[in-house]
């Protein structure tokens, strides 16, 4: 007879990463609905839709960069921050605020998207409180550390850069410069979200790989980080003083800088699916400064953008998205008393999210460029839908193992 208790919203509640991973993979599809649909109005004049101030591409940025995808960092983190540094799991009544400012900042955002007047300052404010509640307990996590643990502080300072970031959309929207906007959503993506994922991957990797294949010999030397860290923060610094003629100088050793990683860490051999599709997912990240690299030479040559936000998307949709399935699948394999597998939600999840980062990639270049963006955010909704609908199920289960977590 099963003892175990029957599935619940109080499930979500048993561990972080069920809570924030069943709010990102939420707020994945709510947020990508409302791209599309305003897509799709931009390009067909007949569908017609409100048009959302601020400008909805900047909205876009800010909800993906800092509503969405951080759901499933601070769920991540929230679990791995003890683990790491050897202390107490956190706290249910500490991590549940985490996830009601995030949850309920996006949901505000977007209805504010769609015409209610103050959703925008709403979602911002609970944001905001999410995200400090967040901080405050990685930063306690971390004083308390006698282990010295380097992922952990590089993790905790772009979630500090998270927070200024906010804090530039903060100013932006009480009536800031647009530069304030445009500072917000390029520390989006160079000062938050590409460290914590090269740090997690410098950091997991190698070390799932290990666990694997026999043999494999774990790299993750700490100088890998030492030197990421100021040639993203070049990168950033170049995008705000909008140098795109001279991202090739910081560029070019990204490039050269991923590429070794990639190759170090590729595991050779038979491997299973759930280990290869991390390191197929990185291959997206070399093949993004590939793109920069060109384009910025090409600006300086010619003075044409000639990829747009190409090289952008290969990194947003090709590397992120690609690992966030890589990543969320595999820790909620394990952390649900499952086998260590690809299902068959992943495999479509992934496989269709290569599609998706090559159509938004070309997009760029091809004609009638605003219907290819939409058929990408439409891709990204039918890639996501059926894994996103499998995972939620199992966060409102209790574990297949019948342990507590």
């Amino acid at each position: 007879m099963d003892n175990r208790p029957p599935s619940s919203p109080r499930q979500l509640a048993a561990a972080p990463h069920r809570l924030m991973f069943f709010i990102g993979a939420t707020n994945l599809l709510l947020a990508m609905a409302w791209w599309a649909a305003w897509l799709a109005a931009a390009r067909w004049p007949a569908l017609s839709m409100a048009q959302p101030d601020p400008y909805a591409g900047w909205l876009h940025a800010f909800v993906m960069q800092y509503q969405m995808l951080p759901s499933f960092i601070f769920g991540f983190l929230l679990t791995t921050f003890p683990k790491w540094m050897g202390q107490p799991d956190v706290d249910r009544w500490r991590y549940v605020p985490v996830g009601a400012g995030l949850f309920g900042g996006q949901i505000a955002t977007l209805l504010g998207a769609m015409g209610w007047e103050a959703g925008i300052t709403v979602g911002l404010l609970m944001t905001l409180a999410g995200w400090v509640a967040g901080l405050l307990i990685l930063g306690q996590l971390l004083w308390r550390d006698t282990t010295g643990n380097w992922h952990a502080r590089s993790c905790f300072a772009a979630l500090a850069l998270g927070l200024v970031g906010i804090v530039c959309w903060t100013v932006y929207l009480l009536g800031g410069p647009a530069q304030c906007a445009f500072a917000s959503i390029k520390i989006g993506s160079f000062g938050l979200l590409l460290p914590v994922y090269l740090t997690v991957a410098h950091r997991m990797f190698p070390f799932f790989a290990s666990r694997v294949m026999p043999g494999y010999q774990q790299w993750k030397p700490l100088w890998l980080l030492a030197a990421f860290w100021p040639l993203a923060l070049g990168h950033l610094a170049l995008e705000l003083l909008h140098a795109y003629g001279w991202l090739w100088l910081v560029d070019a050793p990204l490039l050269a800088l991923t590429a070794l990683m990639l190759w170090r860490w590729w595991p050779r051999g038979p491997k299973p699916g759930i280990l290869a599709v991390l390191f197929i997912g990185m291959a997206w990240l070399p093949l993004a400064f590939a793109l920069y690299v060109g384009q910025s030479i090409a600006y300086e040559m010619t003075g044409v953008y000639w990829l747009g936000r190409g090289p952008a998307h290969a990194l947003f949709v090709g590397f992120f998205g690609s690992v966030l399935v890589a990543m969320v699948t595999r820790v909620t394999q394990g952390h649900s008393g499952r086998p260590m597998m690809m299902p068959a939600a992943a495999w479509f999840a992934f496989v269709a999210i290569q599609v998706v980062a090559a159509i938004r990639v070309g997009a760029e270049v091809l004609p009638d460029v605003m219907t290819w963006h939409a058929v990408a955010a439409i891709g990204w909704l039918v890639a996501f839908a059926p894994w996103v609908v499998r995972i939620g199920r199992i966060y409102l289960a209790p574990r297949a193992d019948g342990r507590p977590g």
